[in-house]
């Protein structure tokens, strides 16, 4: 996924692009295809040098004209090449029709797809675009089962796999398995996010040489986060810096049976930077939470009074983490929430919201698909159809930041665009994750970041140290401490 573009669209503002490059710069629809055919060669060339067959299946839409036209340049150029032709050949648009017939030109004949797929080296999905918003059904249905099926041959898709909206990042019923997807002109969010990155496999991008300025007629609906867009304020420190200067993170938390989560939050927030860390635990807890991390400052709080002095010197607070929904997580959390302080919202925090909801402005929500829909009062099914649409609803109902996590997590403030994350993998499913990005987000809080930028940078480091933990020992196993030894280090990257 390196060197692509950081912007994403969504499939009607794509269209949009397209047209313009079209009506407004007089490039061709022909050209275009022409242009994605060779740009699908080439990548076809880099990843695959020793392809000799090639197995293409075009749509009648345009994602199946740029498919004849890989076929004619790779036919020109000697590779072994077989075309499928999939859907109705009377829906054609008139460039997919010109293509498919520039194909026939050179003395070779489209088939159809009969009961399985002819022996190739790879295998070119251009059935159907970005336009797809039904599910997959009848001969587009057996052709996907039988292209994943033939699990040993690598999948090129492009512009989008087949079967995947362009939007949400949903399989329409199934989807081709790519082993990667060749992009043009612009990226769709759905590539990103929901089930787009089981389908994918790795994201490329040509902008098929488009000029530069149409991508200034309108504002992305998302950008990918990163850090060195989003990591300004992780600029080297003055010679002179002290603890005082890098803020004080209060973590609130920890009922019975649960310190591990605010102990947890409390190291993360310290490896991003922030000069001191308490936390307001049980009483029967603090004694030991700062055990192994003496640097802690862990408090018994059983009272109101208790919290109180420990909120005035905070500058800011992560509440949440192993609170609990008894009263004493209730009283807390209340207390947490008049301080006025930024603070991140997470875990139980987010189910004590949800039952008395409100909005704020100086908060930073981090729900799971299932606390992101107690919050909504809908499914976690819902949120997922939609995490787009639910990562919005969230910000709009209770203010401040909304960090939906998940794939793709979402980071929504309420303009465009919504930030997006492509950092993380599967291995970070594990417990006590969420409370690791707690922490970051509350640290960086601590140091003066804005909502915004602490949750944007706060998500990306979490992220980045997923991947490191799992570049070094695999992602099955993986703990929430394993993320640790590596937010120091990446939180220095910039120097």
């Amino acid at each position: 996924m390196l060197n692509i573009p950081h912007n994403l669209y969504t499939a009607a503002q794509i269209r949009e692009l397209d047209r313009i490059v079209t009506e407004q710069h007089n490039v061709s629809t022909a050209k275009l295809m022409e242009r994605a055919g060779a740009a699908a060669l080439l990548s076809i060339k880099n990843h695959w040098p020793q392809a000799e067959r090639l197995l293409v299946i075009c749509g009648s839409g345009n994602n199946g004209g740029d498919g004849y036209e890989l076929a004619r340049q790779a036919l020109e150029l000697g590779y072994r090449v077989v075309t499928l032709h999939a859907g109705d050949e009377s829906e054609m648009s008139a460039e997919t029709a010109a293509a498919r017939d520039a194909l026939l030109a050179v003395g070779t004949k489209t088939q159809r797809f009969k009961d399985k797929l002819p022996p190739t080296d790879i295998i070119i999905d251009a059935i159907l675009g970005t336009g797809l918003d039904r599910e997959i059904s009848g001969e587009y249905k057996t052709i996907i089962d039988a292209i994943n099926n033939n699990k040993r041959t690598p999948v090129l898709s492009l512009d989008i796999p087949t079967g995947l909206h362009a939007d949400t990042g949903s399989a329409l019923g199934t989807a081709v398995k790519a082993t990667i997807c060749l992009s043009f002109i612009g990226l769709n969010k759905g590539l990103f996010m929901g089930e787009g990155p089981n389908y994918t496999g790795t994201v490329c991008y040509d902008s098929l040489n488009v000029p530069s300025a149409i991508f200034k007629e309108f504002t992305p609906v998302a950008r990918r986060v990163s850090l060195e867009n989003d990591a300004a304020l992780l600029a080297p420190r003055e010679r002179t810096g002290h603890k005082g200067l890098y803020g004080h993170l209060l973590i609130i938390g920890g009922d019975h049976g649960m310190p591990g989560a605010a102990r947890v939050a409390a190291e993360a927030g310290a490896r991003v930077g922030a000069g001191l860390i308490s936390i307001a635990t049980r009483a029967v807890h603090s004694p030991i939470l700062n055990q192994a991390r003496p640097e802690l400052m862990c408090y018994g709080v059983e009272e109101t009074d208790d919290l109180a002095p420990l909120i005035k010197r905070a500058n800011s607070l992560t509440v949440g983490p192993g609170l609990g929904q008894s009263d004493w997580g209730k009283t807390l959390f209340k207390q947490a929430i008049n301080s006025g302080l930024p603070m991140v919202v997470d875990a139980d925090a987010l189910n004590l919201l949800s039952q008395n909801p409100q909005k704020h402005d100086n908060w930073i929500l981090t729900p799971h698909p299932g606390e992101a829909a107690r919050l909504l009062d809908c499914s976690s099914a819902d949120i997922q159809a939609d995490r787009f649409a639910a990562a919005q609803e969230l910000q709009k109902r209770y203010g401040g930041i909304a960090v939906l996590k998940g794939s793709g997590t979402l980071i929504h403030n309420g303009e465009a665009p919504t930030r997006l994350s492509t950092w993380g993998n599967p291995g970070m499913g594990s417990g006590g994750m969420g409370d690791v990005l707690a922490g970051v987000i509350g640290g960086l809080l601590a140091q003066g970041f804005p909502l915004m930028d602490a949750a944007c940078v706060g998500v990306t480091l979490h992220g980045m140290a997923g991947n490191k933990a799992a570049e070094q020992d695999g992602e099955r196993g993986m703990l929430a401490m394993d993320l640790v030894p590596h937010l120091r280090h990446l939180a220095n990257l910039i120097y």
